[in-house]
Parts: structure tokens; C-alpha cells; sequence
């Protein structure tokens, strides 16, 4: 499958037809490759006059540990807060950045929401299908469905259900620290998505590419870069 484009300058009605009528039908769930090395993480952050939209991409080798390559872009914030839609205000700026990128990552891992979400299509999964690349969101906090706490230690996991359908879990990173939201975005299958981010989580509560793509938006929308 190509990758898939739509404007990006909509009104919320069509943002939801957008995500409803082409990008949900466009998810995949299918196993990773075998070998996922490069993993560019993705993450966006907003001037406090809500005029602009920052990006920022790290890319981070699974194998050695450090930092492949870095891009950011910054570009105007066309779309109101609308939630459950804010890929429609991120969009834009990730894609700018991502056109600088010259490495060619195995898979990509966003600080949100991928298929746990209440139409099924969130910032993971909207990116990867527009990208037609694997794809995962890890998420701080979760936006939709209910599930059990999970056990204390690291590893541990548990369904995050909405209207009957496992769309994610919630997954302890490290012993005893604040799970986290995983869930699938493209071409990848839950399973995938809980491995890879327990395999990202080194040292922190967060995998290290979204935590570092999370550092450089911040430099970026300072101004320190």
C-alpha cells in the first residue's frame, strides 16, 4: 500500500470523515519485521500564542543505544483544539521535519495514541498510514476505554478495553513507576508495540526515542536550537 494523502486544512467534520473514512481502513495489524533497529521518535509542542505548531524527530538505534539523527521543523497552527483530532494540528509540522530526515527508520513511535482512541485513529496511526510506515503510540496519559491497574513490576500488562475490543494496554515500564498507554498505529500487531517499547525503556519510565524526541521540541520551541 502507498502512502496515503489528504489535506490537511479541513473543518473538524471533515477531519473526523478524514479519519473515519481514510486513514481507519488503511491500518494494518501485521508482525514487525524481524530485525527493527532504527526507531524514530516523534513529538510535537506548541508556542503559547497557539500560532505555531513545533516538531521534532530522534532517531535511536536499538542495538547501540545512541542517536542516529535529529530534525525539526516548525510551521503555522492552522487547526483549532478539538479533541480526539490533534493529529490535524501536529500533522503538518511532523511531516515538514520528517522531509529531512535522510535515515529510513524500521519503525515509528509516537508520544500519543495510536488505535486507543475513540475512532480507532489516533496520532500513531494517522502518521504511520500517511508515512506507510510501522508504527506504535506510547502514551503518557490514556484518552479512551477502562482496564484493570497492572502488577507493580516491569513488564507488567493489561487490557485497555473500549466497547468490548482490546485497543491497547497499559503497560508498567520500570517496578513500580506510572504505566504507560500502548497501542498499535500501523503495520504492527499489540504484541509488537509492547515489545518495542519495553525494549526502548532502558533507563526511564518512557522509551528513549520519544523521550528524546520530547527533550529536542522543547529546545526547538525555546529556541535553543
Amino acid at each position: 500500500m502507498a502512502a496515503i494523502a489528504h489535506p490537511w486544512n479541513v473543518t473538524p467534520r471533515e477531519a473526523i470523515r478524514i479519519q473515519r473514512d481514510v486513514i481507519r481502513p488503511a491500518i494494518r495489524m501485521q508482525p514487525l519485521p524481524a530485525r527493527v533497529r532504527l526507531i524514530a521518535g516523534g513529538d510535537c509542542a506548541f508556542d503559547k500564542g497557539g500560532s505555531r505548531a513545533f516538531a521534532a524527530w530522534v532517531v535511536w538505534d536499538r542495538e547501540t543505544g545512541e542517536v542516529v539523527e535529529r530534525a525539526w521543523a516548525a510551521s503555522p497552527l492552522e487547526f483549532p483544539y478539538v479533541p480526539g483530532l490533534l493529529t490535524f494540528r501536529e500533522g503538518p509540522a511532523l511531516l515538514q521535519a520528517w522531509r529531512l530526515l535522510g535515515s529510513q527508520p524500521d519503525l515509528l513511535m509516537f508520544d500519543g495514541n495510536g488505535y486507543a482512541h475513540p475512532r480507532r485513529c489516533g496520532l500513531a496511526c494517522h502518521m504511520g498510514v500517511v508515512l506507510d510506515r510501522p508504527s506504535v503510540g506510547v502514551a503518557k496519559s490514556r484518552l479512551c476505554g477502562q482496564a484493570d491497574e497492572p502488577g507493580r513490576q516491569r513488564g507488567a500488562a493489561a487490557d485497555l478495553v473500549l466497547d468490548g475490543e482490546a485497543i491497547g494496554k497499559v503497560l508498567r515500564t520500570r517496578d513500580g513507576a506510572k504505566p504507560v498507554f500502548v497501542s498499535i498505529g500501523h503495520r504492527a500487531t499489540l504484541a509488537d508495540a509492547v515489545r518495542m517499547t519495553l525494549a526502548c525503556c532502558t533507563r526511564y519510565r518512557l522509551p528513549e526515542p520519544t523521550r528524546l524526541a520530547d527533550q529536542l521540541v522543547g529546545q526547538v520551541k525555546r529556541g535553543e536550537v
